[in-house]
């Protein structure tokens, strides 16, 4: 197995879990690492004087020693191009990188893209905007306890079987509401497809049980035969579980208040979505028909995990 680089996401996540007290291996079977990268990764990057691991230092760090141990790889305008249809799509610079050597067209690393959009930006280009993160803010989450409308009976996560979290079959998906601009009531409902990373989108009227139940009912019979649990967050919005159960084939499971790792395909997608969606913009005059193209779109991307094929092609493959 081929070593990769630790991303800048994977550096927050680290940093996110060590604040609650997560331990080495255990971020590292979260992150589908070995405990081993994620104990160097923070004795590398550690301050020194306090010994504490901020992951915007820890990325300076890393791209500070890569650019000096590597020299600056040289493509020309058609390998460029080659590169810039795929970016112009939306597709991350891994993504680029992984279908294009996959594929036999260029052997290019997804760092030499980014260092590419980098200096394009210095000099007045917008290829950045194609990115999902660019600066991303993060803020601390300083509950500890679920403040939220509880639910008596509700299944649990660590009730669902042990298979479905091997990802070893289709039908098990994680949903959750992605709201629009603050103060305004439209939002949407994401499903994700645990295995193929296959996304559904519904918009919602308002972020209420009977709306969530409406758009959930909807989507499940656009492929009932591959709909068996859903995992969701605590919003009170899928308090009306019981309903949907008893008008599907389906079994609901519910993820621990603010352990949002558990539903960890829906949280990735669900910044995939705000590349579309960002945040603050109004849903007011998003359609159905809008949130169908967007979900079409990002089945479409090919993903790392899947060797770089896409959500739909492993979703129809049987």
């Amino acid at each position: 197995m081929s070593y990769r680089q630790l991303t800048d996401r994977e550096r927050y996540m680290i940093s996110a879990l060590r604040k609650q007290g997560v331990h080495a291996a255990a971020i590292a079977r979260n992150l589908g690492r070995h405990r081993s990268t994620i104990c160097r990764e923070v004795q590398r990057n550690s301050a020194r004087w306090d010994g504490g691991y901020r992951p915007s230092k820890a990325v300076e760090r890393s791209n500070g020693r890569r650019s000096r141990s590597r020299k600056k790889s040289q493509f020309g305008p058609a390998e460029w191009r080659c590169v810039l249809e795929l970016l112009d799509q939306d597709w991350s610079p891994e993504q680029i990188s992984g279908h294009l050597r996959a594929k036999r067209t260029l052997s290019i690393s997804h760092e030499t893209i980014y260092r590419h959009v980098r200096h394009d930006r210095r000099h007045g280009g917008v290829l950045f905007k194609h990115l999902r993160y660019w600066k991303k803010k993060w803020r601390k989450l300083y509950r500890s306890r679920d403040s939220r409308g509880r639910l008596p009976g509700k299944r649990m996560i660590g009730e669902r079987p042990a298979a479905i979290e091997k990802r070893a079959q289709l039908g098990h998906w994680e949903i959750d509401t992605v709201m629009g601009k603050y103060g305004t009531k439209p939002c949407i409902v994401t499903a994700v497809e645990r295995k193929a990373g296959f996304l559904l989108i519904g918009k919602l009227r308002a972020r209420t049980t009977a709306e969530a139940n409406r758009s959930l009912l909807e989507l499940i019979q656009r492929h009932a035969s591959q709909f068996k649990t859903i995992t969701a967050d605590n919003g009170t919005e899928f308090h009306g579980y019981e309903a949907v159960e008893r008008n599907s084939n389906v079994k609901f499971y519910f993820a621990q208040p603010y352990h949002s790792w558990e539903r960890g395909s829906n949280e990735n997608t669900n910044g995939l979505i705000r590349q579309y969606l960002p945040k603050g913009m109004s849903m007011e005059d998003l359609t159905q028909h809008r949130c169908d193209e967007i979900a079409d779109k990002l089945n479409h991307r090919p993903r790392k995990r899947h060797g770089f094929r896409t959500p739909t092609e492993v979703f129809y493959e049987n």
